[in-house]
């Protein structure tokens, strides 16, 4: 395990130490947390992103996409618990 050195504000240093005595924990293990917490909000941003890019870039190869009122409608049927059948997607007009 390697260390690196931080430097913290006096003011945020305490804010942090408070937060930590709250959460019940060191300030170290407080800011290990949020380090790992962002860290992964930051990962889990980008798959997204590498998703929806590769998404978009099949819509725009294929023109085929999914009406938003038939989406809408399917994600709610399927929160509700019901069954739904997936919708077809279409050419858009070009």
């Amino acid at each position: 395990m390697s260390t690196t050195t931080i430097r913290l504000e006096e003011q945020l240093k305490a804010r942090i130490a408070r937060a930590a005595a709250r959460a019940g924990k060191s300030p170290h293990a407080f800011i290990l947390d949020a380090l790992a917490n962002t860290v992964e909000h930051d990962e889990i941003d980008a798959e997204m992103h590498r998703i929806a890019e590769e998404r978009w870039a099949k819509v725009q190869r294929t023109g085929a996409t999914v009406p938003w009122s038939e989406a809408k409608a399917y994600i709610q049927a399927r929160a509700a618990g019901q069954k739904a059948a997936r919708p077809s997607t279409r050419k858009t007009q070009r």
